[in-house]
């Protein structure tokens, strides 16, 4: 049994009695002293040249500060995109500027051409309405495959066409690919759309900006998952502040999903109305700029072709797939579409030959980056459908056909055509989890049972597989990285004993503060309680890459334990001065530290206080204090995997589902606090679950979004959800980590998808309707209307 408060133990989250209580802190929750408002005058069309801008009237509203428009920031840098992508002919990917205001042409619904500072919200607001922009109306590029096929009509017209990149992976297989393909007993054919999708975090983004012109200082607090990234594209990209001089404070955030991990304009624009006034400068989205302003995820349209033995064996598969990017490439827009997505399209599975082709395309929409999963969701989806429809074309059970290809444990480290290398896993297992906990032995009778009822029932199940903890840097330094992908903490014990453990890693919903407090208390056998997690400020914590891409405990907690054991080390040897011994004898358990085969010991508290009054200290062999930083660079990804099971009803009369039952299986490796996993899990499904039947960002043909608000934008809700039943016991323990984790927080994202629409197909087939695909989301118009044809 786990301590208490110690690994293994489902402590409740301490973080979670100041939210309960109204107590956090979030970005718009601060107010400094004479902050003003900033308010931005955003674009209404798609597409258009800015002819001019008048701010007069605006200028002479009451209130009004100052007024910045593209025009003050032409000297200043653009946000980048964090990873560099060759095309498969090895030309580089077009890289546009994205600017902090736009200048010469809008390009999206949404893009930001002036900034009114005022006193107060509302007066910014009135004067941002009052500018009066002339901006002359282009044709809307939208759709992408008009995009690519259409050069004269550009979204940046310093490129030549409206191409990002066209990317091969891995380009050495795709003759090999093509061969298999032409040369197999049968190929599986499918064609689908990963919908776009808006995050909708709870609090919408907010950024402050504050300087100090007598020492030159500048502090922003925004609502960010990622601190240290946002300070240097601010200070090295975009505004050119020194970085010493720049503090970034990510505070308490409500949700991020991956899209707060990225840089905006928004906060460059409030440090340098900031410096201009001398005066702190807020802007808070609303929720309807949220929707036209926050990264967009998904959208991909992808053709993927699965062949086969007869009996079901993979030979290979074949992806062709057209992956928006909206306006401007967003920090991690072009990663996500790549080596986050077409490195997984060899599943859990044993698939000899793969080839993955992505063409990247600039369209006037809101740009699109990583969402819960980045990549990982598209891959699995794609993937687990075409499995399904194969397996339905040989008539082969869906789970025997998987189970055919799996990897066997056996043939860990196992070296896939797209790259990777998984070190271990049991893919039978979870498989074998999920049929009892989705009860599939009884479904027959369940089926009969809605039968009489006159429903439609279906069962689907898939497998997934994902990359997490984003490494190692020399590796992705390769494959085009501009930025290293380690994590470091900082463990100070304090004369008294308690401890501060500074993380790179930010939490904003994660819990790391009990999850990581648990790991160091277990680790040295005292309270969890005596241990305070700081995380989310520049000027207190190392420099780390921030939390997305479930890397915090598998890389900023790897970190946090080699800190730990540099402590722990010095801290024997403080014991051993104290006891008279030998470092070497000196064992550390439940706090106390003991000369092994005696009775001789000294209190953990006693010897933190020894490190700060060092009056008898070996001068030679100790220096005063017990503080240590440790970096982690990982040896390799992290591979959580699983299998989950949807089961459904569908009304033919109008094509309505309802998700019945829904089991997930997932190995994560070891677990540190299994309620948190849970927690973690049942999000993940419950997004999972929004893409498959609810959400989809729907543009026009003049770039408008149509469900630009929750009037239109279908969110899940309670009722829509069943009870979910999981389980990530007996997980295979990472090999080349010292906590044996995997990561949990995008899992059911990734594996909830593909279940629910192979469950709805299953009960379309199963009701005598010829229905092998519909697109998600699957709303009961979408479902009606592929029952009728």
């Amino acid at each position: 049994m786990p301590k208490d408060g110690g690994i293994g133990a489902s402590t409740k989250r301490r973080e979670d009695i100041r939210f309960l209580k109204g107590l956090g802190q979030y970005t718009d929750d601060i107010a400094l002293q004479k902050q003003c408002h900033a308010v931005f005058a955003r674009s209404n069309v798609a597409h258009g040249k800015i002819k001019s801008i008048d701010t007069s009237k605006a200028e002479a509203m009451p209130g009004v500060l100052a007024i910045f428009t593209g025009e003050d920031f032409i000297e200043v840098g653009g946000n980048p995109a964090g990873w560099y992508i060759e095309s498969r002919d090895g030309t580089p990917m077009r890289e546009p500027k994205r600017p902090v205001l736009a200048h010469g042409k809008v390009r999206h619904v949404g893009d930001a051409y002036a900034a009114v500072i005022a006193e107060t919200y509302q007066q910014a607001r009135d004067a941002a309405e009052a500018i009066e922009a002339d901006i002359e109306e282009l044709p809307a590029i939208v759709n992408m495959r008009n995009a690519v096929a259409n050069a004269d009509n550009r979204v940046h017209d310093e490129i030549d066409d409206n191409l990002c990149y066209d990317w091969g992976w891995v380009e050495e297989n795709r003759a090999a690919v093509d061969e298999a393909i032409k040369n197999a007993p049968h190929v599986t054919t499918l064609e689908l759309v990963n919908n776009r999708l808006v995050p909708n975090a709870m609090e919408p983004r907010c950024s402050i900006g504050d300087y100090n012109p007598g020492t030159e200082d500048y502090n922003l607090f925004t609502t960010s998952q990622n601190p240290h990234l946002t300070r240097l594209l601010v200070s090295a990209f975009v505004m050119g502040i020194p970085e010493n001089k720049l503090t970034v404070v990510a505070p308490d955030v409500g949700g991020g999903f991956g899209s707060k991990i990225y840089h905006y304009g928004e906060e460059a624009l409030v440090l340098a109305a900031a410096k201009k006034l001398a005066r702190p400068v807020r802007w808070t989205a609303d929720r309807s700029e949220a929707f036209l302003t926050d990264a967009h995820g998904r959208d991909h349209v992808t053709k993927i072709e699965l062949a086969t033995e007869k009996d079901g064996t993979f030979i290979a598969v074949r992806t062709e797939t057209l992956a928006n990017v909206g306006a401007y490439l967003s920090n991690f827009a072009t990663v996500t579409p790549t080596f986050l997505h077409g490195t997984l399209m060899a599943g859990n599975y044993k698939v000899p030959n793969v080839y993955v082709n992505v063409k990247a395309v600039f369209t006037n929409t809101v740009p699109v980056d990583a969402y819960r999963g980045a990549g990982r969701p598209e891959a699995t989806y794609s993937l687990e459908r075409v499995i399904d429809k194969c397996a339905r074309e040989l008539k082969i059970d869906p789970v025997d056909i998987r189970r055919k290809n799996y990897i066997q444990p056996d043939q860990f480290p196992y070296t896939t055509p797209v790259g990777l290398e998984y070190d271990i896993g049991d893919y039978d297992a979870t498989m074998d989890k999920v049929l009892k906990l989705s009860d599939r032995a009884g479904f027959e009778a369940r089926a009969a049972e809605s039968a009489k009822n006159g429903k439609l029932r279906g069962f689907g199940i898939n497998s997934y597989i994902e990359a997490c903890g984003i490494a190692p840097s020399n590796l992705v330094g390769v494959l085009g990285a501009r930025v290293g992908l380690y994590d470091a903490s900082t463990v100070r014990v304090n004369p008294t004993g308690n401890l501060s453990v500074m993380v790179g890693a930010h939490s904003h919903g994660q819990g790391h503060e009990t999850a990581f407090a648990q790991v160091v208390a277990d680790m040295i056998g005292i309270d969890a309680e005596t241990i305070d997690i700081v995380h989310g400020d520049t000027s207190k914590i190392p420099f780390g890459m921030g939390t997305y891409g479930s890397r915090s405990l598998a890389v900023c907690g790897s970190a946090m334990v080699r800190a730990t054991e540099k402590i722990i080390n010095k801290a024997k040897k403080i014991a051993a001065h104290m006891l008279e011994a030998s470092d070497t004898d000196i064992e550390l358990k439940d706090g106390k530290f003991s000369v092994v085969g005696t009775d001789k010991s000294v209190a953990w508290g006693d010897v933190a206080l020894k490190a700060y009054v060092p009056h008898s200290f070996p001068v030679e062999d100790l220096e005063p204090g017990l503080e240590e930083t440790a970096f982690y660079d990982p040896a390799n990804f992290t591979y959580p995997a699983g299998a989950y099971a949807c089961e459904v009803e569908v009304d033919p009369e109008t094509g309505k589902v309802t998700i019945d039952r829904f089991s997930a299986a997932d190995d994560f490796g070891n677990i540190i606090n299994p309620m948190i996993v849970d927690g973690q899990v049942h999000g993940g499904i419950g997004q999972g679950v929004g893409q498959a039947l609810l959400e989809g960002a729907i543009y026009d043909d003049d770039g408008q979004l149509l469900s630009a608000s929750y009037m239109d934008y279908a969110m899940p809700r309670a009722d829509d959800l069943p009870m979910y039943s999981v389980d990530h016991s007996d997980g295979t323990p990472c090999t080349h980590n010292p906590l044996g984790v995997k990561g949990c927080g995008e899992a059911g994202a990734i594996g909830s998808p593909p279940s629910v629409v192979n469950a709805v197909i299953d009960a379309l087939q199963r009701g005598g309707k010829d229905v092998t695909h519909i697109d998600m989301p699957l709303t009961p118009s979408r479902v009606w209307q592929a029952m009728q044809n």
